[in-house]
């Protein structure tokens, strides 16, 4: 069994895109992918929005569903679309993912290969291989996505001619000492990309916290 993950570095930098691209050129691997949401204060992990329910004794902080839709709305949707074989998405409220994390390993287990777009869930865990997706025209840094910056096997970075240049100060450093695949958008996953991912998959050894 094989675990991947997909981190990046803000909103909207092509997570989904990336998981999604691997899962359909790597279908031998029969993927399960998993989709993880952090929520700030006063959303409802189940309903995904601001409640008056159980959550403010805690009974809600954190919830996982499996989607059935195909249609590609959605980013776990396009995660069937795109040829996994199941799809789950995990949301938690802010800093309690730890309370997800049984239920989470026990679906790991029972997969064939799994990949997971989160930077949070290495806290967890120590997957087969981590991605982390950066694009230098956002300039926001998550915490989650600097603190794991070091353990990344490889970074996709967006073509910097067409994005413009981020002020990330010594992250910058950092990131040089990564192997990058350069991308451009709508391009996430290219053949590069791909190649060093099934490299990289040759063995996978269970490595379940």
């Amino acid at each position: 069994m094989a675990i991947v993950v997909i981190g990046g570095h803000s909103r909207d930098v092509g997570k989904t895109s990336v998981v999604a691209g691997l899962i359909a050129a790597l279908a031998e691997h029969h993927w399960t992918a998993f989709k993880i949401t952090q929520y700030g204060h006063g959303i409802c992990a189940r309903k995904g929005k601001a409640c008056q329910c159980a959550c403010a004794t805690g009974d809600h902080s954190w919830a996982i569903s499996q989607e059935q839709d195909r249609s590609g709305e959605s980013d776990t949707s396009r995660f069937l679309l795109a040829g996994a074989e199941r799809a789950w998405w995990v949301r938690t409220e802010q800093g309690r993912l730890a309370e997800a994390m049984p239920t989470i390993y026990r679906k790991l287990s029972e997969s064939e290969n799994s990949i997971v777009e989160s930077n949070s869930i290495l806290k967890f865990l120590y997957p087969d291989l981590y991605l982390t997706v950066l694009d230098p025209a956002t300039g926001d840094f998550k915490p989650s996505a600097r603190e794991f910056l070091d353990l990344a096997d490889a970074i996709i970075l967006h073509n910097k001619e067409s994005s413009g240049t981020a002020d990330w100060g010594t992250d910058l450093d950092r990131i040089r000492q990564r192997r990058i695949f350069r991308i451009q958008p709508p391009n996430y996953v290219d053949r590069k990309i791909v190649q060093f991912v099934r490299e990289r998959l040759e063995s996978s050894p269970d490595h379940l916290s």
